[in-house]
């Protein structure tokens, strides 16, 4: 309970179905076309037109803002963690990943943002979270920059090599008594 996968756009529709994900959350360019997986239902599948880049003013390119943060934070609290949310933009590697550490906090805010930042490191090499992204993420759930020091504490990902859809624990890892 509380997996979120990410994935690329490719691998979206096997993974829906091989994880019995219900709810989807789709960052990729403004206009991309794409099919929603048939066992995702439409009303719990929020798309958000956004590009990877790190900075506002570039033409006609859509830079994350603080609405598509507070879209996806909204997404997420209404994830009722019963099935795995698939969280996915072109490749897999950074707009995704960036939201998939937003989407967890805001299901487990007490979690330690540098335990998460570890988790998303553990299950991809690749993963380098959009940093506009986090750091709107970061200011919007009231992190106080700890979020931000987490991803940049994990660093660069590996260098991209195909598609490597991973997925991680949205919650903090329980220790026994």
């Amino acid at each position: 309970m509380g997996t979120i996968i990410v994935a690329p756009l490719g691998k979206i529709a096997e993974l829906a179905v091989r994880h019995r994900c219900r709810e989807m959350l789709s960052l990729i360019a403004p206009q991309q076309n794409f099919h929603r997986p048939a066992v995702i239902a439409g009303e719990r599948h929020l798309i958000l037109g956004v590009n990877d880049i790190a900075f506002a003013g570039t033409g006609r390119l859509v830079a994350p803002g603080e609405e598509h943060v507070d879209a996806i934070i909204a997404f997420a609290r209404g994830w009722d963690r019963q099935a795995p949310l698939l969280v996915h933009c072109q490749m897999g590697v950074s707009r995704s990943p960036a939201a998939a550490l937003i989407a967890a906090l805001a299901v487990a805010p007490d979690q330690d943002d540098h335990d998460l930042a570890q988790r998303l490191r553990r299950a991809s090499v690749q993963a380098t979270p959009n940093a506009r992204l986090i750091e709107i993420g970061d200011r919007m759930l009231g992190r106080s920059g700890r979020l931000v020091a987490a991803v940049k504490a994990i660093g660069r990902g590996a260098d991209y090599v195909g598609d490597s859809p991973f997925s991680f624990s949205a919650m903090p890892e329980q220790i026994a008594p």
